[in-house]
């Protein structure tokens, strides 16, 4: 393949071709054919002028049409913490996120996909034998593709507008972006510019300087809009405009902009409403409609439609402001040589402009005449292009073009502005971007080889096949393995599969849930992006369920961390019906159990995650891992004894099966077996333990078992060496270390103030006041009480009314409660913390992580003086389970 331009466009496409071909495994060869020394910058993104900035915000500008948040991302790693979507960048940052992302793609690609550079110019195309193309270089080299992208943005414009005196005259810039074309401009000398459009624009930005005046002229004398500061939601124009009279349809369109600045107060929410419809727009008009359009309707539309960013325009302004920047609306008619050997520039109007240089700025041309290009001249002279309606661009299928007989005859390609005619929006990143990928398709349509049979293809070891390689699946199944036995480096092994098969849709899916709900560092919404596509070009039914699962559970957290609770639910409910369809998808039933790794099924009644286990059990046939989280589940019923034996059966077979040794973690403590069960599970950590990846929630576990002997120095002892912050970061040490501080201070195990503000600095403060799930609110609410933080716990309790079901009705009580707490207002806690303890189990989470409410309750009925009711709780825990720590404070209220 090659891809005759290396600009945005042709990077672009580059991208698109390398991540297809590598994940439908096509061995491709790609040539980029382009003079300039760095691929992704072109003309647009080379200039280094800080205050050239995009004129499409950030949100806009992702190189992949189903990954929009993708450049906000990269310069949040490149520098950029603090960017958001409706931020400007500067377009050399823009220049080098496509060399980078092109980069990655060919890195990602290779041993698939090899790319080439040849830093030339084509000249020009012909027939080659067996029907491939020969592209002619401009070194007298050739290369002969079996398929041509030409990605060679906007033809230059022929100037037909400057008098013949203008064009000979050595005072004269034709092209501005030509290495050094500006040069030669002194300091104080006066400048025209011919054009008042975002070229215009970014001219007067590199000329404007104290004791210069800068002019610009056009027609119009109209000057590019800017966009808003806080743009607004975009509003949809009203149905039926398609196949209008053009005169009715610029009616309805003027009625709309109209009653949308009477509403909204502003015109820019119509017009971006607008945007996904205009193609459909312009292609219902006829010829002569369209002619009308350029006539009447062109200026006024591209002065609304291209805007200026906002600080530009305000630098524009200033200029203005200070007459440094002088617009005229009017036409060149004639320029004579000046006394001072500038030029004497007369308008139609009769006004004379003195100036040093002239600059054109009008643009690229629409009419497709070649613009001087060699290869376009090439082409359209030999029939192997045509012009567009109007003669505006070229003719093509959807990207590929069309011949003098209207047949798409060969295997030439084009995106971008030559398709103008077609499109006419079609210059700007989020309409090349669309086309780009659909170039790429239709370009590698005839190489991608039929999906492989069911019985070769490889299986994980559960029995369930993979759409990848051996190598890839053999990765993956490592991958898995650590999953299921909750080992650490899952997320790389996962990584490996796809390294090694960019278009496994499972090891993307993987990456994915891992970097949501375990903290991977991975780019979740990419590798999700990434799984979608993948599993559309190459994946069966389980596959595509799994990944619907995924990108239902993703976007519902992510739905309810913003405050919304709408659609809350489904994610659940795919998971519970793809399980009823694949019972032996291990991975998929870690997640449905709320164990230890995966936040588990919203679980309001206790019986949906029980019966998963019991459901999927004929499909593993007593397998260790399904034995773990049986034994789990049975313990949180309350079935101790036979809880204990399963994770005994699962720990014999597979000694290092986190979940199993989390179910015996809870069995030791809820049988009151403290000093077995300290012991056994301080052995595991130290041995089959070592790997785990959860290691700071069974260092918790044997904390709780310290705690419960009424040992305080061992309990500072394991807090310091295994939980501390640096130890345990992110969500984990909010839920085991916090709240072991708060545990240990209410039984009097911890005197002194606890050190708790290093937990909440090793947490992100979105995840400490605006929790996207019940079970973390509970946990920041107790280490925010621990630190004695009102003001935060009435923000998370703000945040909690405004989120799903369960932190409405249980979390912001509870953050009244322990606010009263606080306050030591014992009567108004005790009352609060009693009425919460029957609701408590729909937060999730295990019934000993909960139990640190009841301790805040024991401690609040203390201090109220309520001793009865204090004796009463402790002598209802004691009938559960030994503890030395309970009779020590039930002997303490006897005396």
């Amino acid at each position: 393949m090659a891809v005759v331009g290396a600009g945005a466009a042709g990077a672009l496409v580059a991208v698109q071709l390398c991540e297809a071909a590598a994940r439908r495994r096509i061995a491709l060869d790609l040539v980029l054919v382009d003079p300039a020394p760095e691929a992704g910058r072109g003309v647009a993104y080379a200039t280094e002028v800080p205050e050239h900035r995009l004129n499409v915000p950030v949100g806009g500008m992702s190189c992949y049409p189903d990954d929009p948040g993708h450049f906000r991302r990269w310069l949040c790693r490149h520098g950029e913490s603090t960017v958001t979507a409706a931020d400007f960048a500067s377009r050399y940052r823009y220049g080098s996120y496509l060399a980078d992302t092109l980069g990655r793609a060919v890195i990602a690609a290779h041993g698939t996909v090899s790319v080439r550079r040849l830093r030339t110019r084509a000249t020009g195309c012909a027939d080659a034998a067996g029907g491939r193309l020969e592209l002619r270089l401009a070194d007298g080299g050739t290369v002969t593709a079996d398929s041509v992208v030409l990605a060679t943005g906007p033809a230059a414009g022929r100037a037909g507008w400057a008098p013949a005196e203008l064009l000979a005259s050595d005072r004269f810039v034709p092209r501005p972006w030509s290495p050094g074309a500006l040069d030669a401009v002194g300091e104080s000398d006066d400048v025209l510019l011919v054009g008042t459009g975002l070229t215009a624009i970014d001219l007067a930005l590199v000329l404007d300087r104290p004791g210069r005046t800068v002019h610009a002229v056009s027609r119009s004398g109209l000057l590019p809009q800017p966009h808003a500061v806080a743009p607004l939601p975009a509003v949809p124009p009203p149905p039926g405009l398609a196949g209008l009279p053009f005169h009715r349809l610029r009616r309805e369109l003027t009625r709309h902009f109209a009653a949308t600045r009477r509403i909204h107060g502003d015109w820019r929410p119509a017009l971006d409403g607008l945007r996904p419809e205009i193609v459909r727009l312009w292609q219902g008009l006829t010829d002569d409609e369209r002619a009308e359009f350029l006539g009447r309707d062109a200026t006024p539309w591209n002065v609304h439609r291209h805007r200026m960013a906002p600080s530009t325009a305000e630098t524009v302004a200033r200029a203005r402001a200070a007459r440094r920047l002088r617009i005229h609306a009017g036409r060149v008619a004639s320029a004579a040589p000046g006394q001072d050997g500038g030029l004497v520039v007369s308008l139609a109007d009769g006004r004379e402009l003195r100036v040093a240089w002239v600059v054109d700025c009008t643009g690229p041309g629409l009419r497709a005449d070649g613009g001087g290009d060699p290869l376009w001249s090439g082409l359209l002279a030999d029939g192997f292009a045509v012009p567009g309606p109007l003669g505006i661009g070229v003719s093509t299928d959807h990207g590929r073009l069309l011949d003098a007989g209207g047949h798409p005859g060969r295997s030439l390609f084009t995106l971008g502005a030559s398709r103008r005619g077609e499109l006419w929006e079609t210059t700007a990143i989020p309409e090349i971007r669309a086309q780009a990928k659909e170039v790429a398709e239709a370009v590698l349509a005839p190489l991608t080889s039929a999906p492989r049979s069911a019985r070769r293809r490889p299986t994980d070891q559960f029995g369930l096949p993979l759409s990848t390689h051996a190598a890839a699946a053999a990765a993956f199944r490592g991958g898995l393995g650590r999953v299921v036995t909750v080992r650490a480096k899952a997320a790389e092994a996962f990584a490996r599969a796809t390294e090694l098969d960019p278009g496994f849709a499972l090891g993307h899916a993987a990456l994915a849930l891992l970097g949501h709900e375990c903290g991977a560092d991975v780019d979740v919404a990419r590798e999700l992006a990434d799984a979608q596509r993948s599993v559309r070009e190459r994946g069966d039914e389980r596959e595509r369920s799994f990944v619907d699962v995924v990108t239902r559970r993703i976007t519902e957290h992510e739905a309810q961390g913003g405050g919304a609770g709408k659609g809350a639910g489904d994610g659940d409910a795919a998971l519970v019906d793809h399980l009823d369809r694949y019972p032996a998808d291990a991975f998929a039933l870690g997640i449905a159990v709320p164990t230890i790794a995966f936040s588990g099924v919203a679980d309001l009644d206790g019986t949906l995650a029980l019966g998963l286990v019991e459901r999927t059990a004929p499909a593993y046939a007593g397998h260790w891992f399904h034995t773990s989280l049986l034994s789990f589940v049975r313990q949180e019923q309350g079935r101790i004894e036979e809880a204990g034996e399963l994770a005994r059966a699962a720990l014999a077979a597979e000694p290092a099966s986190g979940h199993a040794v989390h179910a015996l973690a809870h069995v030791h403590y809820e049988s009151g077996d403290h000093h077995v069960g300290r012991d056994w599970l301080d052995g595991w950590i130290g041995g089959h333990g070592r790997g785990a990846v959860h290691r700071a929630h069974f260092s918790w576990h044997v904390a709780l078992h310290e705690l419960a002997l009424d040992d305080s120095a061992a309990v500072r002892r394991r807090w310091f060496a295994q939980l501390a912050p640096g130890q345990v970061n992110g969500v984990r040490a909010l839920v085991d270390s916090g709240s072991l501080l708060w545990r240990a201070r209410m039984s009097r195990n911890w005197t002194g103030r606890v050190p708790v503000d290093g937990v909440l600095d090793a947490v992100a403060r979105e995840l400490v006041e605006r929790p996207s799930t019940a079970f973390t609110a509970l946990h920041s609410a107790v280490a925010l009480t621990a630190a004695g933080d009102v003001p935060a716990l009435r923000r998370l309790s703000t945040h909690a009314a405004g989120a799903d079901q369960v932190q409405r009705e249980v979390i912001v009580p509870l953050c009244g409660a322990l606010e009263a707490v606080l306050e030591e207002e014992w009567a108004t806690a005790v009352r609060g913390l009693r009425g919460l303890l029957p609701s408590l189990r729909r937060v999730g989470g295990s019934a000993a992580q909960r139990e640190v409410i009841e301790e805040t309750l024991l401690y609040a009925l203390v201090e109220a003086g309520h001793s009865d009711t204090a004796r009463d709780l402790l002598e209802q825990r004691l009938d559960r389970r030994a503890s030395p720590l309970d009779r020590r404070r039930l002997a303490g209220l006897s005396a």
